[in-house]
């Protein structure tokens, strides 16, 4: 069963999404490519209280973040989603976030993205209307709405791959995510296993490849169990070649998190990847989000995107 969590601790509980250390006022822009899952994001930020504006015309946006500003109580939690239909997104955007920043609130930016060829699945089964879908076909629309939302991808607070993602594996990431603390100094790190036959993750920064080390899916009585129980966790992380290479992470790590901080980087997606992304990958991204939380690098927490696939 498919699960995000923190390396010391029990599975994220959603609750009323108040993961953090207080009740501030808390808002959300979300945006993303057109059948990437806002729709079903936006549900799930309404079912967790929170106030949902869609489809606003960019010129309305500052009078609703001066509305947002003025009447805190009323507005504790809201999510604005902001995508092409907007118009010139960019603009939109940067006027948004200006103006909510401008009156004290510093908005998490959620961006959800997904494969070409996941979306083009998406549209064929429901048959949907791609926004910018012309005579040159979806694929065509797909390109060109990357190509405009290609900035506000580059500024989101949080990047989700929302390809191979059920809708309870998207709610957990999203709570996952919800209300962390970073300080200035600090990074929030998500470690997400793979498995590379259903592809590697969009939102990842730093990506590793582990297939070069024994699979456990070719000792029987290990094959059914994944990496997060003790014999295929030994069978893995007891490997000379294992042991190294998280040695040379542990390093690689050390030298960039700090360099990553200090260019203004406050998240931080490193992706590990092996065949089926059930053995290898789970066990390597534990150790290392235990190491992680141990050296004190920022909060962190785990996806195991293929677990549910068992």
């Amino acid at each position: 069963m498919g699960t995000t969590r923190r390396p010391d601790g029990p599975p994220f509980r959603g609750g009323d999404g108040r993961g953090g250390e207080d009740d501030a006022q808390h808002v959300v822009i979300l945006s993303g490519l057109s059948g990437a899952g806002k729709t079903a994001a936006t549900k799930l930020f309404e079912d967790l209280g929170y106030v949902c504006v869609d489809n606003l015309p960019g010129e309305l946006l500052p009078a609703l973040a001066d509305l947002i500003a003025r009447e805190p109580q009323r507005f504790e939690h809201v999510a604005i989603v902001l995508d092409v239909r907007a118009g010139e997104v960019p603009v939109a955007f940067a006027a948004m976030r200006g103006a909510l920043e401008g009156r004290g609130i510093r908005p998490q930016v959620f961006f959800l993205d997904a494969r070409d060829e996941v979306l083009i699945r998406r549209y064929s089964e429901t048959r949907h209307r791609h926004p910018l879908a012309g005579s040159d076909g979806i694929a065509a629309g797909i390109a060109e709405e990357r190509r405009i939302l290609e900035s506000v991808r580059a500024e989101s607070d949080v990047l989700l791959d929302t390809s191979e993602l059920s809708l309870r594996e998207l709610r957990e990431r999203i709570f996952s995510q919800l209300w962390h603390v970073v300080q200035p100094d600090q990074l929030s790190i998500q470690l997400v296993s793979f498995g590379y036959k259903f592809g590697i993750p969009l939102e990842a920064d730093l990506v590793f490849d582990v297939r070069f080390l024994q699979n456990p899916y070719y000792v029987p009585e290990l094959r059914r169990l994944s990496g997060l129980t003790d014999g295929v966790r030994t069978y893995v992380l007891d490997q000379p070649l294992a042991r190294r290479f998280l040695t040379v992470v542990h390093e690689l790590l050390g030298l960039t998190i700090p360099a990553y901080v200090g260019e203004g980087k406050t998240r931080l997606t490193i992706a590990i990847g092996c065949t089926g992304g059930y053995h290898r990958s789970i066990a390597l991204a534990e150790d290392l989000g235990a190491w992680l939380t141990a050296h004190e690098y920022g909060p962190v927490s785990i996806f195991h995107r293929e677990l549910e696939r068992r």
